[in-house]
């Protein structure tokens, strides 16, 4: 069984998994090759309008409806912490840099850049 609800976003890792996320407050991976989900990422309750992996097995990131962006491991699904960046501003737009870094766009009118789990610079009037 799969979502129950609208898939807001999806993301595709350097491995083939494809990751998704619903309006059922779920984040899941799924195998790029026979479809069976395999995992349902932990945490509480969490709406992504936006995904990103970085590296295959690695670290998850959705971007919420109330600007936080979870991170969650990629090898075994657990929530390891929340970014806050955007408050009250959905995050739309999530993206992983070669070196690591995160970016993420949001109804705000600006990009956020991430590192190890830290903002550190912001870039406005986009």
């Amino acid at each position: 069984v799969g979502h129950t609800n609208v898939v807001t976003a999806l993301a595709v890792g350097p491995d083939g998994t494809v990751y998704t996320s619903s309006f059922d407050g779920e984040v899941r991976a799924w195998s790029g090759t026979d479809g069976a989900c395999l995992r349902i990422f932990s945490g509480s309750f969490f709406i992504a309008l936006s995904l990103a992996v970085e590296g295959p097995n690695g670290t998850v990131y959705g971007g919420g409806v109330s600007g936080t962006i979870g991170v969650w491991s990629g090898t075994d699904g657990s929530r390891l912490v929340d970014l806050e960046g955007h408050p009250g501003h959905p995050v739309y737009a999530l993206a992983v840099a070669v070196d690591g870094t995160l970016y993420s766009g949001s109804s705000d009118s600006t990009i956020r850049l991430w590192s190890n789990g830290l903002h550190v610079r912001t870039l406005f009037g986009h």
